[in-house]
């Protein structure tokens, strides 16, 4: 019996694996072959710019085109402690020290201009720009933006490579991008991923007019990516890189990206008014959710709504009145506020854009004619006062500031560095609006009180925030 039982068994084995040669002969036939199926529709089903096939040459291609754009900027600035009550001068004096930190730019002239994140420079006392082939140089600010988190810088330079800008409305979802940077120090990193969405806004800008219209991507974005390079298949720019998404500090999942429209029109208006020239509406403007949508008698959900409208700004002299949604800027639809935003921050005061709303159930074209930050049309240029021992420029207050803080006057002090005022531990961007309950109206008195006022000092302000601040010092 046992004999028997060995031989069924040899035979069933020897009968099983003919059977197994035979199917997977069937299956290598190349009508039947799966594997070779699934792996042929890769480079015949991704579809990329101008329905283009993408394969590794895409990749590689705009990785060796933009790489060479990127620098990686190290910054040094001094640490004070923060002041909070009652504080000498000789106090803050012992409690600094040298503070590093680092990021990425893009050169985007061949003469060494180069676009990064504010907050990459923000309180630098030193910028340090180095190449990709390792040559290093100390940058100078141009100007910032802090409305849109991005900065210029200056490197004494020729002949540089330098990446050229891409129209970021044709950005589609979907899309494949590369971030290309330096996180963690490690220089000249390339990660691959799509878009994911466009127009988002995450509330991370720290200004009183903030634009925030994000690419979101899932390329990989960690600390030090900062005011890198995200750039299309053709090796073009298309965004900066800004943001990450994440509860540790590291990449988890999404990332984002200034487009480059925005770029594209802060660095030309710092590069000829050494400011951005930012238009103003002069409305309040919200988006518009499943129950406004419902109140307005809408099937869908489009545009954005008119909540207020300031009297004798720009808004009500062109016609536009509360309760209006705002459907298209120049025919471009604005579906989110932050669209909205970034549309108006391509023009500039003095232009007459063309708004396309909906007001009592009837479709409607108005003409605006923006204004500037003083209710002006005129294109401003920066002006403010330095002062080398508080380190720091001074400011008037605009008026669509003014307005919109509710205060009578006020001075902003911004480009901190060594200083009285980085020693106090007053924000960028805070606005003094009195000094020992006397009320401020120019850069001048701001600076000469500062300068020479000795023993209890009392100063109020507002935050960057829009919050209300108070401080107490004691000068010696």
């Amino acid at each position: 019996m046992k004999t028997r039982t060995w031989i069924l068994v040899i035979i069933t084995a020897f009968i099983s694996g003919l059977m197994g040669a035979g199917v997977m002969q069937w299956m290598q036939t190349p009508e039947r072959n799966f594997y070779s199926q699934a792996n042929s529709l890769i480079p015949s089903q991704t579809v990329g710019f101008n329905s283009h096939n993408i394969d590794n040459s895409s990749f590689i291609l705009a990785s060796e085109m933009s790489t060479p754009t990127v620098v990686y900027i190290k910054t040094t600035s001094t640490y004070q402690q923060p002041a909070t009550g009652f504080w000498s001068w000789g106090d803050f004096f012992g409690n600094r020290g040298p503070v590093y930190n680092s990021g990425s730019g893009v050169i985007i002239a061949e003469d060494g201009i180069i676009v990064t994140n504010n907050h990459v420079v923000d309180k630098a006392d030193e910028i340090e720009v180095v190449l990709n082939d390792k040559r290093s140089y100390t940058a100078k600010v141009m100007g910032t933006d802090p409305s849109s988190d991005l900065a210029v810088l200056k490197i004494e330079a020729q002949n540089l490579p330098f990446i050229r800008f891409d129209n970021s409305d044709n950005l589609k979802t979907g899309e494949w991008v590369i971030a290309v940077g330096n996180p963690f120090n490690l220089t000249s990193t390339v990660t691959a991923g799509i878009v994911s969405a466009t127009g988002r806004n995450i509330n991370i800008v720290n200004s009183q007019f903030p634009i925030e219209s994000f690419i979101q991507t899932d390329a990989a974005i960690n600390p030090g990516n900062s005011g890198g390079a995200l750039v299309d298949l053709k090796g073009n720019l298309v965004g900066i890189n800004t943001a990450i998404y994440s509860q540790t500090g590291s990449y988890a999942g999404y990332g984002f990206a200034v487009p480059s429209n925005v770029v594209n029109k802060v660095v030309k208006d710092i590069l000829e008014f050494g400011e951005v020239q930012r238009p103003f509406l002069n409305a309040g403007i919200k988006d518009i959710d499943a129950k406004l949508a419902g109140q307005l008698h809408q099937s869908c959900i489009r545009g954005v709504y008119v909540e207020d409208v300031g009297n004798g700004g720009a808004a009500a002299k062109g016609g536009l009145q509360e309760g209006d949604v705002i459907l298209k800027i120049e025919g471009f639809e604005v579906n989110s506020k932050s669209l909205f935003e970034e549309r108006l921050s391509y023009f500039r005061p003095g232009d007459k854009i063309k708004l396309s709303i909906w007001r009592k159930n009837e479709p409607k074209d108005i003409t605006i004619v923006l204004t500037n930050r003083e209710g002006t049309t005129e294109a401003l240029r920066k002006q403010s006062i330095t002062s080398v021992s508080l380190g720091a420029d001074f400011e008037v207050v605009s008026k669509v500031e003014r307005d919109k803080l509710q205060i009578e006057s006020g001075i902003k002090i911004s480009n901190i560095r060594n200083g009285l005022i980085r020693n106090m531990n007053l924000p960028e961007g805070f606005i003094l609006t009195s000094i020992n309950k006397v009320k401020l109206s120019s850069a001048e008195d701001a600076i000469r009180v500062l300068e020479s006022n000795k023993g209890n000092l009392v100063i109020e302000g507002v935050n960057p925030n829009g919050s209300k601040a108070y401080y107490s010092f004691f000068v010696r």
